[in-house]
């Protein structure tokens, strides 16, 4: 029996008993499942380059690869180069540019294995861009990821924000750019809360009239897009929006608030997955996705939900405001269940979050026996703690 000595939001530090690992009957590369569910992985920095960590960038490549590899193992696809590996936040273009052609080169020596890349506008200076300026920017990014094969998840644009005057502006916007697409792409409309610059996305604040927007341009270009992954935090939104896509497409929930209900769905549909929180708990939402996938949808759906809404309240701790900084939890989780031997993100960023948080979220991954070595986790967390004066 391990114990460790935890901080609690009350000032105290108590005990905590670590509990044993769940185990989860997981899927593998290649097994049919009931749902498309796409892991975006975080990246892993290198803690050894002597940089300036605040401004200058070091990745791992091969442990970030490695991460990706078990992705895959478990069945499920990887959501390259998104906001999850600190793009726009730590990760450039230019960078983003090596993890991408190193996942896609890597997924097709790995038959089955499935890799979405991000496109954006994260390599112009925002501030002053024109409409025609984004527009070039997302086909430069665009025709790189189409040169190496890959797909494409169209992710919302700063630039955009600033440049555009009405509705109308996004919605040229994207059909100039969705044009060029060789295959149908996945589009990404991503809340404020993850991103503030992204505020009034679609020309519009008030988010029913945004879903209009955004809806009207989806049905105008149908036949360039996969489907579509919305970051709201807010289940009414994504269902309502599901509900009114053209035939074929797909919803791809980006709610990490509310996925296992949303992927469950209802007899009028279901949302298909892109999500963050997969990073971190991927074997609870391999197994769970197996088990949706049983032949007595009653069971299966039963099966899904026991093993996914527990994960729910880590999810939530993650997610919390500002959500921005929830890749934090995400890297320090991946440390401490040894995909990587070091808590160290771009940009310095594992300082975002206090010791209460990252405690929170030690207890509560612990507690659906996330932990596959519950010893090592807790030698790993006492190692953080110490280095929080938390003896």
């Amino acid at each position: 029996m391990t114990l460790i000595r935890l901080p609690g939001d009350d000032g105290r530090v108590d005990e905590f008993t670590m509990p044993a690992p769940a185990k989860w009957r997981t899927s593998k590369l290649n097994q049919p499942m009931a749902r498309i569910a796409l892991s975006a992985g975080h990246v892993v920095a290198d803690p050894r380059a002597d940089i300036s960590p605040m401004r200058d960038i070091a990745i791992d490549f091969e442990a970030t690869q490695r991460f990706r590899d078990h992705l895959w193992d478990l069945g499920l696809g990887v959501a390259e180069a998104m906001d999850t590996a600190q793009r726009g936040m730590g990760l450039d273009w230019a960078s983003a540019q090596t993890l991408i052609r190193n996942t896609v080169e890597s997924a097709k020596a790995r038959p089955g294995a499935i890799v979405f890349s991000g496109v954006g506008t994260d390599h112009i200076d925002p501030v002053g861009a024109s409409l025609d300026k984004v527009v070039k920017a997302y086909s430069e990014q665009l025709s790189f990821v189409q040169k190496l094969g890959g797909r494409v998840i169209l992710m919302a644009s700063r630039a955009l924000v600033l440049a555009a005057s009405g509705p109308t502006d996004y919605a040229e916007v994207y059909r100039r750019v969705l044009a060029e697409a060789d295959q149908p792409v996945i589009l990404h409309w991503l809340g404020d809360m993850f991103d503030p610059a992204l505020a009034g996305y679609w020309g519009h604040h008030d988010i029913s009239a945004a879903m209009d927007v955004c809806l009207g341009m989806i049905a105008d270009n149908a036949h360039k897009i996969d489907g579509i992954k919305i970051s709201l935090l807010d289940e009414k939104y994504e269902i309502a929006m599901r509900r009114r896509l053209p035939s074929g497409l797909k919803m791809y929930t980006g709610d990490d608030f509310n996925y296992p209900e949303l992927i469950a769905g209802d007899d009028r549909g279901f949302s298909h997955a892109l999500l963050g929180i997969f990073d971190a708990i991927a074997p609870a939402a391999s197994a769970a996705l197996l088990a949706l996938s049983d032949e007595d949808r009653t069971a299966g759906t039963k099966a899904f939900r026991e093993i996914l809404d527990p994960t729910v309240a880590l999810s939530r701790e993650l997610f919390r405001a500002p959500t921005q900084y929830y890749k934090t939890g995400i890297v320090f989780l991946a440390y401490l269940n040894g995909h990587q031997d070091h808590f160290t993100m771009l940009g310095a960023q594992q300082g975002a979050r206090s010791i209460l948080h990252l405690s929170r979220v030690f207890r509560h991954a612990a507690s659906i026996g996330l932990f596959t070595d519950p010893e090592c986790a807790a030698a790993r967390m006492r190692t953080i703690l110490a280095l929080h004066g938390v003896e």
